[in-house]
């Protein structure tokens, strides 16, 4: 086999070939020496971080000029943070600088507490990074997510660049986001949704359990509004799985369902040998003789397939169950029981059952070795009137006082109003920023067209003002929100 050469220039002077250097293979004899595995290593790394593909340097690296006099020794930068000049030598870099900033990973469903902290965040750099995330399929196997964040990052360094900052603070502030890029591990235990939150010294995320609109925020505090269902939904559901041969309780949310670790009976069978006795005693010898309701749908003799002696079992079964999950789970809870089983087994059950919160509609079929995403995704589609009803009843007040001045879907007016304690209700539609200024003591509110014209996001800031105040917060698609407009409110006064 032919040795790999290298082609020469007018003057005779061997030039490498273009691209990444490949692995060289040492049995066959190919090419120039290899390259050190550390040394390889290194280069790597810092070729994921200054190009875009295989051979295109990214056009936030500052490159010298062609006819740069480099004798002089000097190198300097300048930025908003770091207005230093620097002589380094050629064999110097940036690693003396650089600072260990510890990464955090925040809870995906927030305590206002730590909202709070996040929003008060202050410094001349915040930058604020939301995307959609895939826990698995293809696009974890293609590596898109890590992609789309290295490409993030490389965007961050070029507006950053834009807005004056120096590459001696860009490096450091970005190095954790780079090290997550080569952490294999995160990438495959995501959420739908990652929310990063970058400054000097601090670098959180958030493993989202809600897909977010993609966006990049860089202004002197964080970016949160994304944040707010996180924070604002509280509601949660049981759901029990239930058949002859079968018993399982789940306690969902808006976001997702787990398994409760509650043992109940799995059978007649099972009952029997827990009451030590004749299974049609095991209510009353265990749970104060509680006598059996009759459900709205009358009796259980007679409803559906099966003999009366099967039914009489099965009722018994079920009234262990209902016991001790009165007992070990429901005694205090008022949250909405979701019935999921064979369809004739239902009304038993709910004859069965002393808990006064049943869902009037079930998830009728064979549960019991159904997965529990699918389970879930059922679940929530026939709960979404009680998630829903918070939001509801905020928009049926807001029409009701349309007319008579407690409502805006006017920014000049909102935003001033959720600085001084007014707005009971913020509608904010998702996706929408409104830039400027507002002088809080001299009540002066400015507009601007663009990010760029050292404003912030005022909608931003409404919501922090508006939670921080007692208010409530509902972010909504465009066609949700009660007027054409990308805010509107309640007012207290």
């Amino acid at each position: 086999m032919a040795k790999q050469t290298m082609g020469k220039d007018d003057n005779g002077v061997f030039h490498p070939g273009k691209g990444k250097p490949s692995g060289i293979n040492k049995e066959e004899g190919l090419g120039i020496q290899a390259t050190p595995p550390e040394k390889m290593d290194e280069y790597l790394e810092i070729t994921d971080k200054y190009t875009i593909g295989e051979d295109t340097l990214d056009p936030s690296v500052p490159v010298r000029h062609p006819n740069r006099n480099t004798s002089k020794g000097e190198d300097t930068y300048k930025g908003k943070e770091n207005k230093v000049e620097s002589n380094k030598s050629n064999n110097q870099t940036f690693d003396e600088d650089r600072t260990q900033t510890e990464v955090e990973e925040l809870p995906g469903v927030l305590t206002k507490e730590r909202f709070t902290e996040l929003a008060n965040y202050n410094n001349d750099c915040c930058i604020s990074l939301f995307l959609g995330a895939h826990p698995a399929g293809v696009e974890v196997n293609e590596h898109f997510d890590v992609t789309n964040f290295k490409n993030q990052l490389q965007e961050i360094a070029r507006r950053l660049k834009d807005k004056g900052y120096d590459q001696t603070f860009i490096e450091p502030l970005l190095e954790p986001g780079y090290e997550l890029v080569r952490n294999e591990q995160f990438w495959t235990s995501l959420s739908p949704g990652l929310a990063v939150f970058i400054a000097k010294d601090y670098f959180k995320f958030i493993k989202m359990p809600v897909v977010p609109s993609e966006e990049l925020v860089i202004e002197p505090t964080f970016f949160v509004t994304p944040l707010v269902p996180l924070m604002m939904s509280k509601e949660y559901f049981y759901l029990l799985v239930i058949s002859k041969q079968c018993a399982k309780l789940f306690k969902g949310d808006a976001y997702g369902m787990q398994i409760v670790p509650v043992e109940l009976p799995q059978s007649i069978q099972e009952v029997k040998r827990l009451s030590d006795s004749d299974a049609t005693t095991f209510r009353s010898g265990s749970s104060g003789a509680r006598a059996p309701r009759q459900s709205q749908e009358g009796a259980y003799h007679g409803v559906g397939g099966g003999n009366p002696e099967d039914k009489d079992n099965i009722l018994v079964y079920f009234e262990a169950v209902d016991d001790m999950l009165w007992d070990e789970v429901l005694n205090k809870e008022n949250a909405p029981l979701v019935l999921a089983g064979v369809e004739y087994e239902i009304p038993i059950y709910k004859s069965a059952c002393d808990y006064h919160n049943v869902w009037p509609e079930a998830l009728t079929g064979n549960r019991d070795r159904q997965e529990t995403k699918a389970l879930y995704e059922e679940a929530k589609a026939l709960l979404k009137p009680f998630f829903d009803q918070k939001l509801n009843r905020a928009l049926e007040t807001y029409g009701n006082n349309s007319a008579n001045g407690l409502t805006s879907s006017i920014a000049a007016d909102v935003i001033p109003a959720a600085y001084y304690s007014q707005v009971s209700h913020l509608f904010v539609c998702k996706g929408e920023h409104i830039w400027g200024t507002f002088d809080e003591m001299a009540n002066e509110l400015l507009f601007h067209d663009t990010p760029d014209e050292d404003g912030e996001d005022l909608l931003d800031h409404a919501v922090v003002k508006t939670l921080a105040n007692g208010g409530e917060v509902y972010l909504l698609e465009k066609e949700q929100m009660p007027s054409e407009s990308q805010v509107a409110a309640i007012m207290r006064f």
